[in-house]
């Protein structure tokens, strides 16, 4: 008799063959196990009938494990690996958030979303700690040993190691001085863009082409040169401040300023390519208590951020 695709085994038999090869025989292994050793022959060998193959050759003297009974070993070890980490899993969500806790983040974002929340996050997990890297460089999350990370990218993260949870595109702006609106004058169209000075990340680093969209999503392509090129939003930022030129930024990274009135967004009916906010994380399987937490916590605070 052969195993029908919709049948599933009697998980446990895998659980015993497994046993029985790890320990080398039927004897050791109910000795392991603590069951009997004819239970332990009947049900492999009830195994072997439901697979159609003979995974062992046993006789009083000698025990040998066949090729296909390798072969299915090794699965038998995956799956046991993965039962063992779903329980673990499933234990840790009983657990109290404690230990510590390693984030990484853009610069910007760090200083405009994490900074306002973080403190609510730890008082309300007093036994965690948080070590915080603020840096625009593309951490290794799991190389570097993170536990979360925080970023905003033109597309969404989707390295197999991680699993990436979304929070939809943040709105990017053009943002400049009062100050320098007045003594440049404002740009009305984005061609008026290519005269003027201006404030660029690393991504335009190649084509010096900045695109911009209108009301009806057509697209216009404009030539720049920009002045200053960096991936930090706060250098822009600044540059901006001190009338340097004109930056392209997230407009979540310069709120405050555009609150204070200390930067204005220019051209504002026309749209830039926005970035998606995201947190990318190892695999769920396991997560200890405190990074879930976290990541609990970063999602509710970010979909109730503005866009």
């Amino acid at each position: 008799m052969s195993v029908v695709a919709d049948q599933l085994p009697d998980l446990n038999d895998f659980y015993f063959f497994a046993a029985v090869v790890e320990h080398g025989g039927f004897s050791a292994a109910s000795r392991a196990l603590n069951v009997p050793k004819s239970r332990l022959s009947k049900r492999v060998s009830q195994l072997e009938d439901g697979l159609g193959v003979r995974l062992l050759h046993r006789t009083t003297r000698k025990f040998v494990v066949t090729e296909a009974g390798e072969r299915f070993y090794r699965h038998c070890q995956a799956m046991l690996a993965e039962a063992r980490a779903a329980a673990e899993d499933a234990a840790s969500l009983g657990g109290e958030a404690r230990g510590v806790v390693r984030l990484s983040c853009p610069v910007s974002l760090a200083q405009s979303l994490l900074a306002p929340i973080l403190p609510r996050f730890l008082d309300r997990h007093p036994q965690v700690q948080l070590r915080v890297l603020s840096s625009n460089r593309r951490v290794d999350v799991i190389g570097e040993g993170f536990d979360v990370a925080v970023r905003v990218r033109d597309k969404l993260d989707t390295d197999a190691e991680l699993v990436a949870r979304s929070f939809g595109p943040k709105r990017v702006v053009l943002v400049a001085s009062p100050a320098f609106l007045r003594e440049h004058g404002e740009p009305h169209t984005p061609q008026e863009l290519s005269a003027l000075p201006v404030l660029s990340l690393f991504e335009h680093e190649g084509d010096q082409t900045w695109e911009l969209y209108d009301r009806a999503c057509a697209r216009t392509s404009v030539p720049v040169r920009p002045r200053l090129i960096t991936g930090e939003f706060r250098i822009l930022i600044d540059a901006a401040l001190q009338g340097v030129g004109i930056a392209w930024v997230p407009e979540q990274s310069c709120v405050e300023e555009l609150r204070s009135g200390r930067l204005r967004v220019v051209l504002p009916e026309w749209g830039l390519p926005q970035g998606i906010l995201h947190i990318v994380y190892p695999s769920r399987r396991g997560m200890l208590p405190a990074v879930r937490a976290l990541v609990d916590f970063l999602a509710e605070a970010f979909e109730h951020a503005p866009p």
